[in-house]
């Protein structure tokens, strides 16, 4: 993240702090996720070994290889470890998180990308789970969700990194939520989450993460 968003991220969390722990939210699935798993507090013990390995990979990574904050990549691994995926996708610039998409499951199917171009998908196989982080590039990103919403399944979640971070990436979310192939989303700032299940209402939360 950089020093601009850095200095705004005090006021941000204050715009948005009404949005917090749930209240005012009545759907049972959504006020279960954003309790159970968004605001989730257990000290995993895979976090320090993450840690340790985070910063031994660093010293040999490319700059912006720590860049994502710690509380999504923690985030991240909740959200997998509740899904279970049998597939992740995950693409934008080279981060950290990707120790922390895939330590939760040890045989998943991890495909990463840093762009379309790596971006090979076995014919037929769903996408149970999406991470895209390249909030510099919004065209990118909405290609990224083109091309792998055609293999979502009820159970299907993407996460889109940096919603948050500019006019283009805001505009790009909203157009994702009015996406009538989505149903719930929520609204982290730093990420935001999209549910596939239709059976369910569609409903847009924020969340003060």
């Amino acid at each position: 993240m950089n020093k601009t968003l850095a200095l705004k991220r005090p006021f941000i969390w204050l715009r948005r702090f009404r949005h917090r722990c749930g209240y005012g939210v009545h759907s049972p699935f959504a006020f279960e996720f954003i309790t159970c798993v968004i605001y989730e507090k257990a000290p995993y013990y895979a976090y320090q070994l993450l840690k340790t390995v985070q910063k031994k990979q660093a010293r040999h990574q490319p700059r912006g290889w720590n860049d994502t904050p710690a509380r999504v990549n923690r985030l991240l691994f909740r959200l997998v470890n509740r899904r279970q995926p049998a597939t992740l996708v995950d693409v934008g610039v080279p981060s950290v998180s990707s120790l922390y998409v895939q330590a939760p499951k040890v045989e998943i199917n991890y495909t990463y990308a840093s762009d379309l171009t790596g971006l090979f998908l076995e014919t037929g196989v769903p996408i149970d789970f999406l991470y895209v982080h390249h909030h510099r590039q919004p065209d990118l990103v909405e290609e990224v969700f083109r091309v792998c919403v055609s293999r979502i399944t009820p159970e299907s979640v993407f996460v889109i990194g940096g919603i948050g971070y500019s006019p283009s990436m805001k505009a790009l979310w909203k157009r994702l939520q009015d996406d009538e192939r989505t149903g719930i989303t929520f609204d982290l700032y730093d990420v935001g989450i999209i549910f596939f299940d239709t059976s369910k209402i569609k409903q847009h939360y924020v969340v003060n993460f």
